[in-house]
């Protein structure tokens, strides 16, 4: 990272997070009204929202050669592999649910879509906020991010979703918001926390679904003990832009 933008992250890296939690939060707020008042499908918030931040992303990230400052690391994707089996465990509990009869145009939209949300998001709360709030602290970068990232999906109430529902989701959305910062700072790397992010939602787009409290249950139990395992102090030195920080 150049040492402008680390400065300017550095001394204002609370105003610089608000204003990227403030501007996608707007932006998908506002692509939710179009698509109310168009009378657009459930998607249409989302692909109008999304698609325009991740051509910003892309370009930021292109232009100012910022991909591997905010974890875009090929070489350390897979490093400590076993960290990853609670969301592989995560991903496999979620097939249980079953599966509807999808048309095959219809699996592709929803692989692109999940593809979409998986990288925004991804780049959003485990990309930029996270390593912009490291020098402020480990354990401030993990809980500010996982707050934001569950603070989004309330959102989903607006296209109609149950209070109980959307607090369900907001409380899953917060345990796995620190899962997956505690795998950002551990390991570094993006790449596999997009493909879990896609494969978890393309697994719910194109299965039955529902509300079963055995499997809630035991995903947010996963969630859990996946925190408290790593939470346990470790001597893994990871490189920031800040410096070095023993996690």
């Amino acid at each position: 990272m150049s040492n402008e933008k680390t400065n300017i992250f550095a001394k204002r890296p609370i105003l610089s997070v608000i204003l990227i939690e403030v501007c996608f939060l707007l932006a998908v707020f506002i692509a939710g009204a179009i698509a109310t008042i168009k009378q657009l499908d459930y998607t249409s918030p989302v692909l109008i929202s999304f698609i325009p931040t991740a051509v910003v992303l892309i370009l930021y990230f292109t232009l100012k050669r910022k991909w591997r400052s905010f974890g875009f690391k090929i070489g350390q994707a897979w490093r400590n592999w076993l960290l990853y089996l609670p969301l592989l465990l995560i991903l496999i509990i979620l097939c249980f649910q079953g599966f509807n009869y999808t048309a095959p145009e219809t699996i592709l939209f929803y692989l692109g879509f999940s593809i979409l949300v998986g990288f925004v998001e991804e780049s959003i709360y485990r990309g930029l906020i996270v390593h912009i709030l490291v020098p402020k602290g480990i354990v401030t970068a993990i809980i500010t991010s996982s707050l934001l990232f569950s603070l989004s999906h309330i959102l989903n109430s607006l296209s109609g979703q149950s209070i109980e529902q959307t607090l369900l989701q907001v409380a899953y959305a917060l345990l796995l918001g620190i899962v997956l910062a505690q795998l950002m700072i551990k390991n570094g790397s993006i790449y596999p926390l997009i493909l879990f992010h896609t494969l978890h939602n393309f697994i719910q787009f194109i299965g039955k679904g529902g509300y079963n409290p055995i499997l809630d249950a035991t995903i947010l139990i996963i969630l859990v003990i996946t925190i408290v395992v790593l939470s346990m102090p470790s001597r893994k030195i990871v490189k920031t832009n800040s410096g070095q920080l023993t996690v």
